[in-house]
């Protein structure tokens, strides 16, 4: 079979934002490729932009708008479009332009990735090829033949958007109405069907690699089993429960959906599979979908066969034959992934927005960063929340683990709330550790949401925060600089700070020395060994602490060794102004009011359904906390809310709830 004339990639724009663009930008110079960053008004001062060799503004002020992506290639005479992932990376359309532009598509042909786009012609061209498919329907009238639990999923969509898990017939309207919703705003298209929920399942993807000549292989498997919202959030490669004859049965089915497309680029055939094996000791699977572009998770892959995936596609697509057959490939190690997302894993991972005041991740142990941010990058609600992808490849699986939660540990993050504290809590957990991985690992093992600190460690961080404030002080003073901390020329009570941390208040009482030390609660002696803007190494009772310390506003962020203890630094006295409305419920973070259900005068019950918001192309719901009247009701539907607006009044509910 022959394929397309080579024609080298020269110059690339780089259709994308964040760690991805970063990620693409990084091999493409590695081959001597000159790149070209895109971006909107927003993302002026990302890193992505600075570090291409050009960006150009999209007019558009959307990363969708393939007219505004071609006129930026055309301006930097770019002979090559690489969509990443998201966006329009699954688009055919935009494909399509792409190549009559007479630029090189860095991705499968266009047809493939339309006959992979609708999810219910991807199944039909799956089962015929030969791969097992769970029962599904097109429409809600047919529920019953496919059965519940069931999950109402987007045609055109992916990425947990327009998912639903409906577990009987009365919750069927409502999970259709926000499936739908939810597609049309991710995707532009609103379409949903049905399909049989598996609730002890594995979540494993086959990744693929074919060339135009007829070259295709496959590199293994990744299991991506951990997800919250249905979004993953955890990936590993190789699965701790694949072995080589389900592999081989795993990657047969794989190829085979691959030559059926004639396949070539990177893709990604994804698999259910039963976690409990049948009689005969094997364990059952069924075809979810194929992704036509480069997955979030394909670092794991890359760490365990020494590809870079990106460097295939771009040899690909410029119609070089693959380097390798399948006899070439081989897993070498385990290599653990975690998306480190800014979210509040204890509100329901409701999206966290702000600024980065602090990022500084961990030197060692050695892992892969691949981050779309660094200090100072604002996080907004206008894209996905993720912070960055970081990566441990081991010998061993648990020595993977082992090494990704320490860096994450280890890792000072300042200004916006993240799920680090559950990822290093479920990366120890025994049962993942013993493997045991399944699509609801979340419900079923509960990790901790967020960090356990005790008594213990609240204190010597609250002493090291006071410390390095008194110190900050002393610093910026504008008359008698040169006085030590405290001084008094005669006997006055002890300095004091009063630092807040989830509601609970800890006063610091200390008093310096004449030796330079300080008395620390009328009991204990600390010394100073290095003060920095961000930093303090106090010797507390005998014990060395070296935080990193980041001040913002009236908070400091102080990171003891094992994770960041955020503090609220109380003022003396009480900030004028008025107090939010008793029975307020408000706003969790930035969004538009998709719905409103409830007017003056109703009656709520608890857990009941009040209004919807949409941030970051997901729904979020706010329910009542308890049963009560609403008094009254201060948005309306289609009005954007910040972060701790007050949406309305409920008579003296006990807490606010968002589900």
């Amino acid at each position: 079979m022959s394929g397309p004339p080579w024609r080298p990639v020269t110059r690339l724009l780089v259709a994308n934002r964040g760690e991805i663009a970063r990620r693409i930008i990084r091999t493409a110079r590695e081959m001597g490729i000159v790149t070209a960053a895109v971006y909107v008004p927003a993302d002026a001062d990302a890193p992505h932009v600075a570090e291409a060799d050009a960006a150009v503004v999209l007019g558009g002020g959307s990363y969708l708008d393939g007219g505004a992506l071609l006129a930026a290639a055309r301006a930097v005479d770019a002979d090559a479009v690489h969509p990443g992932y998201g966006f329009l990376s699954e688009n055919a359309a935009f494909a399509r332009s792409v190549e009559a532009a007479g630029l090189i598509w860095v991705g499968p042909p266009p047809a493939a990735i339309a006959a992979m786009g609708d999810k219910l012609a991807a199944k039909q061209l799956a089962g015929a090829a030969g791969v097992p498919t769970l029962p599904t329907a097109s429409g809600p009238e047919d529920a019953a033949t496919v059965g519940f639990p069931l999950l109402v999923k987007a045609t055109a969509g992916g990425g947990g958007k327009g998912m639903r898990v409906v577990h009987g017939p009365a919750e069927l309207a409502e999970a259709l109405a926000a499936a739908r919703r939810e597609a049309l705003g991710g995707f532009g298209d609103d379409r949903v069907f049905l399909e049989r929920y598996v609730p002890r399942a594995r979540h494993i993807e086959v990744q693929i690699l074919g060339d135009h000549h007829g070259g295709l292989v496959h590199l293994g498997e990744r299991e991506c089993s951990i997800q919250r919202r249905h979004q993953k959030i955890v990936e590993e490669a190789p699965s701790p429960v694949v072995d080589p004859i389900l592999r081989a049965e795993l990657g047969a089915a794989a190829v085979a959906l691959g030559r059926a497309l004639s396949y070539a680029s990177t893709g990604t055939v994804e698999f259910l599979v039963d976690d409990t094996p049948g009689a005969d000791g094997r364990r059952p699977f069924w075809f979810l979908e194929v992704n036509t572009r480069l997955q979030v998770e394909h670092p794991v892959t890359e760490a365990v066969t020494g590809l870079d995936l990106v460097r295939q596609q771009l040899r690909i697509a410029a119609g070089a034959p693959l380097e390798l057959r399948q006899g070439d490939v081989a897993l070498v190690g385990h290599a653990v992934e975690v998306r480190l997302y800014a979210e509040d894993p204890a509100a329901g991972f409701l999206p966290a927005a702000g600024t980065l005041h602090g990022w500084l991740p961990a030197s060692s142990p050695s892992v892969r960063w691949d981050s779309g941010v660094e200090a100072g990058s604002v996080v907004g609600t206008a894209f996905d929340p993720l912070l960055a992808k970081v990566i441990a490849h081991a010998p061993t699986r648990a020595e993977a683990a082992a090494r990704l939660a320490l860096a994450l540990e280890r890792t000072h993050i300042a200004g916006v709330t993240t799920n680090r504290d559950l990822l290093v809590g479920l990366l120890r957990h025994p049962a993942f550790l013993a493997g045991d991985t399944t699509t609801d690992f979340l419900e079923r093992h509960r990790p901790p949401l967020v960090r356990p600190v005790d008594a213990g460690q609240l204190w010597r961080a609250g002493v090291a925060a006071a410390l390095w404030l008194q110190g900050a002080n002393r610093a910026g003073a504008g008359v008698l600089a040169g006085l030590p901390s405290g001084w008094r020329n005669g006997r006055l009570p002890d300095q004091r700070v009063t630092l807040r941390r989830a509601g609970t208040e800890t006063t610091v009482a200390y008093r310096r020395g004449r030796d330079g030390s300080f008395l620390v609660d009328g009991r204990a002696v600390a010394v100073i060994h290095a003060h920095s803007a961000q930093a303090i190494d106090v010797e507390l009772e005998g014990r060395r602490l070296r935080a990193r310390v980041t001040r913002h506003a009236d908070r400091l962020v102080v990171h003891d060794g094992s994770g960041d203890v955020d503090f609220e630094v109380v003022g003396r006295f009480a900030p004028p102004g008025a107090a939010d409305p008793q029975g307020g419920l408000v706003a969790p973070m930035p969004g538009r009011v998709l719905d409103v259900r409830v007017g003056p005068g109703d009656a709520v019950l608890v857990g009941e359904l009040l209004v919807v918001l949409e941030a970051m192309k997901m729904e979020h719901r706010i329910v009542a906390p308890a049963a009560g009247t609403v008094l009254e009701v201060l948005v309306a539907r289609d009005e954007q809310v910040q972060t701790g607006q007050t949406l309305l009044v409920v008579d003296h509910p006990s807490a606010t709830g968002a589900a």
